[in-house]
């Protein structure tokens, strides 16, 4: 399955279409306050026995938690960090009897590999630079069909919560010490010859 998020790079806000028919499949939403985010709901806008929207899966930014149909998990107890100083994996499984997968980000977006295949299974590919003239690029989502039978909201929310840090540490250190350093240098030097 491949969609498409309607929102540029804004993966917390945004309705994900299919890209065979541009149904809306899941409608993603984010609650704010003035400390930040508090929770993501994703909805599935096509229920697979009619009706209503329902939610299927929701992060809880403050408690760390990713609940999916009413289960709720602390974030430390589905994803394993490897050690090692340069390893970027994150290891993500929801459940015993589940496969756990190899979620690490590239230049041209993220993968989620399934570690007992070697398989990549889902990946969100992330328009890498802003265009300044013309048609951005959407956020491109793939799952298999592996992926869609059994593991489609646990990889979702992961990959949401993946890019949404990627962005948060990318916006984060944008360069303030070598942007600030140079005036405060300035002041400094200003201030010493007055005095």
């Amino acid at each position: 399955m491949e969609a498409i998020f309607d929102n540029k790079a804004n993966v917390l806000n945004a309705k994900v279409h299919a890209t065979h028919d541009n149904s809306v499949i899941y409608s993603i939403s984010t609650d704010q306050t003035l400390w930040g985010r508090t929770y993501t709901y994703v909805k599935d806008t096509n229920p697979a026995l009619g009706g209503e929207s329902t939610i299927v899966g929701v992060i809880n930014w403050g408690q760390k938690t990713f609940e999916i149909q009413g289960n709720r998990k602390p974030i430390k107890d589905i994803r394993r960090k490897p050690g090692g100083f340069r390893n970027k994996s994150r290891f993500w499984k929801w459940a015993e009897g589940r496969e756990e997968y190899d979620i690490v980000h590239h230049e041209e977006g993220w993968q989620a590999t399934c570690t007992s295949t070697g398989v990549v299974e889902a990946t969100l590919s992330v328009p890498y630079r802003p265009q300044l003239f013309g048609k951005p690029h959407p956020v491109v989502l793939n799952l298999s069909q592996v992926a869609l039978a059994k593991d489609e909201v646990i990889l979702i929310l992961a990959l949401i919560y993946g890019e949404t840090k990627r962005q948060e540490k990318t916006n984060s250190s944008g360069g303030c010490f070598w942007t600030v350093q140079p005036f405060i240098y300035l002041y400094i030097s200003i201030h010493r010859t007055v005095i």
